[in-house]
């Protein structure tokens, strides 16, 4: 099994069910972690593996698009990278808004979506 990783990618965006979030955004912290079975590869060249930089990309675009729901984020991001690498078994992915509209909230509130793929 091999992991590939990306964590604590900040973007700025505008998901939220409140008026002033699809307004001025907010700034989002994002992890995930994707998993495959290498099955013996050897690990010559960028094609034996999941190009994170192309994992980076699709995150950049999905978290564009503004939304209400972090949960729905998520799993448009999930199900982009799974389009993109059907090989993929296993992603693991946080999203944090680190600026809550919460009063007096001092932290960071978010969602991690776990999907395991069995096909």
């Amino acid at each position: 099994m091999v992991s590939i990783e990306l964590l604590n990618l900040k973007m700025h965006a505008f998901h939220g069910i409140y008026e002033g979030e699809r307004k001025t955004g907010s700034e989002y912290e994002i992890n995930i972690k994707v998993n495959f079975d290498e099955g013996g590869i050897q690990f010559y060249d960028l094609r034996d593996t999941i190009d994170y930089g192309k994992i980076f990309t699709m995150v950049k675009q999905c978290m564009q698009i503004p939304t209400p729901l972090l949960e729905k984020v998520a799993d448009t991001i999930i199900r982009a990278i799974k389009q993109q690498y059907p090989e993929i078994t296993e992603v693991i992915l946080s999203i944090y808004k680190l600026q809550a509209p919460v009063e007096n909230f001092d932290g960071k509130i978010g969602v991690t979506l776990h999907k395991r793929f069995n096909d």
